[in-house]
């Protein structure tokens, strides 16, 4: 199974925010954010696998600010570690003012297993990486991957 880049899978979603989004303090309701961030992590790693994917673990969400009616944002979602049949996947969400400059709100990472044809896991590519930034999230989904073996062990 030939190994596949980072940026293979790179995925960028746009939104305007809009009424149907917002909670009752007008902003946005962070379960709706969770269900696109689900979304884009799923198409990060349909696209790095070639598969079918689901997902195993919500790793992180991080709430770093607010967004309000009317705002853009960008939601980018990228691989940062790769296992046999796991792949986590950072989605980084912005807000985007209207020339342009983006504010960083919400960090999470997701963990998606790919799923053959009767729905059981099966093996992903392996991750080229290109770049000390791409090394040191690799290094730090190791360290995160573990930590989830960790407490999986510990809970049962």
């Amino acid at each position: 199974m030939d190994k596949k880049k980072v940026i293979d899978s790179y995925t960028e979603q746009a939104q305007i925010l809009t009424q149907g989004s917002l909670n009752g303090y007008k902003r946005l309701f962070g379960g709706q954010l969770m269900e696109w961030i689900d979304i884009v992590a799923a198409v990060v790693a349909r696209r790095h696998s070639g598969k079918n994917v689901t997902t195993a673990v919500v790793d992180t969400l991080q709430f770093k600010g607010p967004a309000y009616a009317k705002i853009q944002f960008v939601m980018i979602g990228k691989i940062t570690y790769v296992g046999r049949t796991s792949m986590e996947v950072c989605v980084q969400t912005y807000v985007e003012a209207l020339d342009g400059t983006k504010k960083l709100i919400n960090t999470a990472y997701v963990v998606m297993v790919a799923l053959d044809e009767e729905e059981n896991p099966a093996e992903v590519p392996g991750l080229i990486l290109e770049n000390e930034e791409e090394k040191l999230e690799w290094d730090n989904a190791v360290r995160r991957n573990q930590l989830r073996k960790q407490r999986k062990t510990e809970n049962y």
